[in-house]
C-alpha cells in the first residue's frame, strides 16, 4: 500500500512538473529569427532584383565559370576559391593562398591578387552588397545618349586586401540592369588612386535564375572619365553555373602532389 501511496504521488508530481514546464515555454517569448539588415540604396536594390535578388543569391553556396582557359569554383559564402588551367591551379583556402603548377613559368601572376580577379568581375552586381561597404552617389555617365545613374562603392578599414579599392557601378535608368563598373587598383601601391579603369556590361545571360554577364569589354576614357570606345576585345565567360550545393572544404585544398 505504501509503495502504491508512493508512485502515486512520484506520478503526480511528475504531471506538476510537465504542466509548469508547458506553461513556462509558453508564457516564454518566441525567438524570431534575425534577418540580415542591409544598408545599400533602394535603387541599387531594384538592381539587384533586376539581377536575380540578393536574397535568392545569398541562398546559393557554389559559383563556377570559366574564363580565359580556367576553370573557377568558388564558395559564396567564405569566399574559398580554386582556379585551375592545364598547366597550373591557384587558390584560397580560407587562410592561405595557393599555387601549384607543372613549372615556374606555368603562372607569371601574383596568386592573391588574381584568384579572385575574375570572381569581382563576374559576380557583379551582388558582390555589391557585401559587408563592410560604404555607398555615395555620384554622377551619372552618358553613352550612346543614355545617362546611367551610378553610386560610388568603397569599403570600411581593414575590409579584404585591398581596402582602398572603389568601385563605380552603373546601371540602366529604365531596365536597372547593371550596364557599366569603374575600378580602382589600390594592391600593390597601398594607397588610394583617382585612376581608374571601366568596363561595359552590356551581354548577359540567365544563370539558374540570375543575370549574370557572357562578357565584358574594358572601355578608352576621354579626359573627363566618360567612356568613349572599347580598349580591347571583349573578355568572355562560360559555362556559368550558380548552385546550393555546397564544395567540400578539402576541395579549396593546394594539391598534395606539388
Amino acid at each position: 500500500m505504501k509503495k502504491l501511496i508512493l508512485l502515486s504521488v512520484l506520478s503526480l508530481a511528475v504531471i506538476s512538473c510537465k504542466q509548469e514546464a508547458k506553461k513556462e515555454a509558453e508564457t516564454q517569448p518566441k525567438q524570431e529569427e534575425t534577418k540580415k539588415v542591409d544598408n545599400f540604396p533602394k535603387a541599387l536594390g531594384e538592381v539587384f532584383e533586376k539581377h536575380g535578388g540578393i536574397d535568392a543569391w545569398r541562398k546559393a553556396k557554389t559559383l563556377s565559370y570559366k574564363v580565359k582557359g580556367e576553370t573557377h569554383s568558388v564558395d559564396l559564402h567564405s569566399r574559398k576559391t580554386v582556379v585551375n588551367a592545364d598547366n597550373y591551379s591557384l587558390g584560397y583556402n580560407g587562410k592561405d593562398t595557393w599555387l601549384s603548377q607543372k613549372d615556374s613559368t606555368a603562372f607569371k601572376g601574383n596568386p592573391e591578387f588574381y584568384y579572385n580577379l575574375y570572381f569581382y568581375f563576374y559576380a557583379m552586381p551582388f558582390v555589391l552588397a557585401d559587408d563592410g561597404i560604404i555607398y555615395e552617389d555620384v554622377d551619372a555617365i552618358e553613352f550612346d545618349g543614355v545617362k546611367y545613374p551610378g553610386y560610388k562603392i568603397s569599403y570600411k578599414p581593414n575590409v579584404g586586401i585591398s581596402p582602398d579599392d572603389n568601385y563605380f557601378v552603373y546601371y540602366h535608368p529604365e531596365t536597372k540592369q547593371m550596364a557599366w563598373l569603374g575600378y580602382t587598383v589600390t594592391y600593390f601601391t597601398k594607397k588610394p588612386s583617382d585612376k581608374f579603369n571601366i568596363l561595359r556590361y552590356n551581354d548577359w545571360e540567365n544563370i539558374n535564375g540570375f543575370v549574370l554577364p557572357k562578357s565584358i569589354t574594358w572601355y578608352k576614357k576621354d579626359d573627363n572619365g566618360k567612356p568613349v570606345e572599347p580598349a580591347k576585345e571583349p573578355t568572355v565567360f562560360s559555362d556559368g553555373l550558380v548552385t546550393q550545393a555546397p564544395l567540400a572544404d578539402n576541395f579549396f585544398e593546394k594539391p598534395t602532389n606539388n
